[in-house]
């Protein structure tokens, strides 16, 4: 009988096992390959049911080539202690590769490895023990099957994972043309947004609203990390922005609380897919507003002095009246220098302190106790004041088709003269 070669002493584990099995074991084992690669994936197919595919030949035949490139260079490696891997581990690397292109889990793959590693254990160990070799040689024949398993199940888990890091980074570059697309001013064409949404996997909703929020210093300009995949991401102007799909379900854009924590940003309104152009805008201008502290307070909610603290999402459609007054600012500030007149005749103190009262008795319906309560002031200072006024305008400023106008132009006369509304 052929002596095996010594064996590492102890429970010492050689890292290359074929070398300690003699050349020459790899003679009887070579006319038995034919046989072996049959009993292979006869055995995946029976044990692996994703891989039962008796009508694809193509990938019957992917299974044979596997099975003949594993199995020879199994025998070789026997043969030859330094004949190369790159063959194999092309081989092993393309199939990972392939796995990952097919959309297929990982662990069929290693399943299907195991069930072939074995079933050529079982077979050369019954030949083997025909051919009565010691039992020495069993022993090396299975840890050269365990540590050669591994390397090939390396070799595929490395295609996988090439396969997975560029189809994400596909992936990303796709969301990121989806998203230049969605923001893109004029609007792009429906079909080629929905095209570009599929390419993508982002479903394209019917309504969606835009997030702009303030860079954090150190942060190169990223957003928040972690964020769920139904966001596209990106830039926009130096800012994180956010598409947020279906803003209007429960929850809204609230339900990103724990996802933005300690972000500043502002919300733009809800629109149609073809118009987010439109709500990154005001998302833009609420977000400018609110760094430079003037945004005021949405409507039902307190006022926050000075500017917001860190970690406020703001919702521009609760701030109208500070973003339409942005947006035509100088010709409010002409309209309130020619309708407040008579308040800039009085002075900075006089006219200011009556100017807050009618701000409070316009948002509180003419309300003197409601309005006192907000000026911290007793209702009867409130109505003395509201007598004054009427004396001191032209018009009757308590007049339904004036309220809206004067309450647009009051904060800009009260900021011109320095003094800020609550």
């Amino acid at each position: 009988m052929t002596e095996v070669h010594a064996r590492p002493s102890g429970d010492e584990l050689s890292a290359q096992p074929w070398r300690d099995v003699p050349r020459e074991e790899a003679r009887w084992m070579r006319p038995h390959l034919p046989a072996l690669v049959d009993s292979m994936v006869e055995g995946v197919l029976r044990h692996v049911p994703e891989y039962a595919r008796p009508d694809d030949p193509v990938y019957l035949d992917v299974m044979r080539v596997a099975a003949e490139q594993g199995m020879g260079h199994f025998v070789q490696m026997i043969a030859d202690p330094d004949a190369s891997w790159q063959e194999v581990h092309q081989v092993f690397f393309d199939i990972g590769y392939g796995e990952a292109v097919e959309g297929r889990s990982l662990e069929h793959l290693q399943n299907a490895l195991r069930i072939a590693s074995r079933t050529a254990w079982r077979y050369l160990s019954r030949e083997a023990d025909r051919l009565q070799k010691p039992r020495e040689l069993a022993i090396s024949l299975a840890e050269v099957n365990f540590a050669y398993l591994d390397l090939l199940a390396s070799a595929a888990a490395q295609g996988y994972a090439r396969a997975r890091e560029k189809a994400a980074g596909e992936r990303e570059q796709r969301r990121g043309r989806l998203l230049s697309l969605l923001l893109s001013q004029p609007p792009a064409p429906r079909d080629i947004v929905a095209e570009q949404a599929t390419l993508a996997g982002w479903p394209l909703p019917e309504r969606l609203a835009v997030i702009v929020l303030s860079p954090r210093p150190g942060s190169g300009g990223e957003g928040p990390a972690g964020l769920p995949p139904t966001l596209l991401s990106g830039l926009d102007r130096g800012r994180p922005c956010l598409v947020v799909p279906d803003p209007d379900r429960p929850g809204g854009t609230d339900r990103l609380t724990a996802t933005l924590a300690g972000w500043t940003g502002a919300v733009g309104p809800a629109v149609p897919v073809d118009q987010a152009g439109v709500s990154l805008h005001w998302a833009h201008r609420a977000l400018d507003l609110m760094a430079a502290g003037r945004l005021g307070h949405a409507p039902g909610r307190k006022a926050a002095k000075g500017r917001p603290r860190p970690g406020v999402l703001v919702h521009a459609d609760r701030h109208l009246p500070d973003l339409l007054l942005q947006e035509g600012w100088t010709l409010a500030e002409a309209a309130a220098r020619r309708r407040l007149a008579p308040l800039t005749a009085l002075g900075p103190h006089r006219g200011g302190r009556l100017a807050l009262t009618l701000l409070e008795l316009l948002r509180h319906g003419f309300n003197a106790t409601d309005a006192a309560e907000a000026l911290c002031v007793h209702p009867q200072t409130v109505r003395y004041r509201l007598a004054q006024l009427h004396e001191v305008f032209d018009h009757d400023i308590e007049d339904p088709a004036l309220r809206l106008e004067l309450m647009l132009l009051l904060p800009v006369w009260l900021r011109d003269a320095g003094q800020e509304p609550a």
